[in-house]
C-alpha cells in the first residue's frame, strides 16, 4: 500500500463534509485536485470508500472505518513531529479552539502570555454560535471550546476562567421607562439567533418573569445587537464583557431589574478521555496558573 498523508487528510475532509466541492473549498484546493487525491487513495483498496446516490456523495461503512484509522495515522504522524521537537527542547503543536461569539472578547487575553512563551505552538480560533461550537467539540473538530453554559449530554473537563454577567441594556437616548420586568412588554426586544447562549439566557429570564414578547427583532451577531441598541431600536439582555467601548462612550445605559444581572461562568472545556498533546496540556497548566492575574489585569472593570 502506498497512500500518502495528504491523501488521508483530503479523505478525512471529504468524510467530514460528504462533499468533494466543500472539501476543496475548506482545503483551498481545486475540485479536480481533491477528486484526484480521492481516486489515488481509492486505488489502494478493492472495496469502495464512497458511493454516489442521486447526486449526493456518501461514505461507505468500509470508508468510515478507513477514516477512523486515517485519523489515527495522522495523529501519530503529528506525534512524531512533536517528539522530535521535544528532544530539541521545543514545545510545538497545533491547538484548535472553538469560541462562542461573545468569547472573542475573552479568550485572547488568556492566550497572550502562552503564545509569547511558546511561539512554536500554532493556535487556531474559530468563532461561531453555541450550537456549532458544541458540535465541533462532539465531533472532535476542536480541541477546546470556550462556552458560558456547559453543554448538555456531553462529558467534558473544564477550566473555569471568570464570571460572565448579562445585563439589560438600552440606548442612552431612549425615553422608555423600565423599572420592573413587566415594562419590557412595551418595548422592542432584540434577540440573538437561535442556538445562541445569550438568546437562551434572555428567553429564560423572560419566561421566568412571565413577560410577553410583543415586539422583537432577531440579529445574527453581538455586534449587530449592540449597534441596534445604540440606534435606539430596542433593548436586549447582553453580556457586559462586550460593552466596554459603548460604556466608555456613554452611548448605552444599563437598567437595573429584578433578577439581573444573570451570572454564568466562562469555561474552557474539552472532551473527557481526550488524549491531550504536550502543547494542549501545557496550555491548560498555563491558564490555570495565570488566570487570576489575567482577570485582575484585563477584566477588573467588569467586576
Amino acid at each position: 500500500m502506498h497512500f500518502t498523508l495528504h491523501q488521508l487528510q483530503v479523505f478525512l475532509k471529504i468524510t467530514e463534509l460528504q462533499s468533494v466541492t466543500k472539501a476543496a473549498e475548506e482545503l483551498h484546493l481545486t475540485q479536480p485536485a481533491v477528486s484526484l487525491q480521492l481516486k489515488k487513495l481509492q486505488d489502494q483498496f478493492e472495496l469502495p470508500l464512497t458511493e454516489i446516490i442521486g447526486r449526493q456523495l456518501y461514505i461507505t461503512d468500509f470508508g468510515k472505518e478507513i477514516a477512523v484509522r486515517s485519523q489515527r495515522i495522522l495523529d501519530e504522524a503529528d506525534g512524531i513531529k512533536y517528539t522530535i521537537d521535544q528532544y530539541k527542547g521545543l514545545l510545538t503543536g497545533h491547538i484548535d479552539i472553538s469560541v462562542v461569539s461573545t468569547g472573542k472578547y475573552v479568550i485572547p487575553y488568556f492566550l497572550k502570555s502562552f503564545i509569547d512563551l511558546h511561539p512554536g505552538v500554532d493556535i487556531n480560533i474559530d468563532v461561531s454560535n453555541k450550537g456549532k461550537v458544541v458540535q465541533d467539540l462532539i465531533q472532535n473538530n476542536s480541541d477546546f471550546s470556550l462556552v458560558s453554559v456547559l453543554p448538555d449530554g456531553v462529558q467534558v473537563n473544564r477550566v473555569e476562567l471568570m464570571e460572565n454577567k448579562l445585563f439589560l441594556v438600552g440606548s442612552i437616548h431612549s425615553n422608555e421607562v423600565i423599572n420592573k420586568p413587566k415594562d419590557l412588554e412595551k418595548v422592542t426586544l432584540l434577540f440573538r439567533e437561535k442556538g445562541s447562549a445569550t438568546r437562551n439566557a434572555m428567553e429564560t429570564y423572560l419566561k421566568k418573569h412571565n413577560i410577553k414578547v410583543n415586539k422583537s427583532m432577531e440579529l445574527v451577531s453581538n455586534e449587530a445587537v449592540k449597534q441596534a441598541i445604540n440606534a435606539d431600536i430596542g433593548f436586549s439582555i447582553v453580556p457586559l464583557i462586550g460593552l466596554r467601548m459603548f460604556l466608555s462612550s456613554k452611548s448605552i445605559k444599563i437598567y437595573s431589574l429584578k433578577g439581573l444581572p444573570i451570572t454564568t461562568k466562562w469555561n474552557l472545556i474539552y472532551n473527557k478521555g481526550k488524549n491531550l498533546t504536550p502543547a494542549q496540556l501545557a496550555l491548560i497548566e498555563h491558564i490555570e496558573e495565570n488566570k487570576n492575574k489575567v482577570v485582575e489585569k484585563f477584566f477588573n472593570w467588569a467586576h
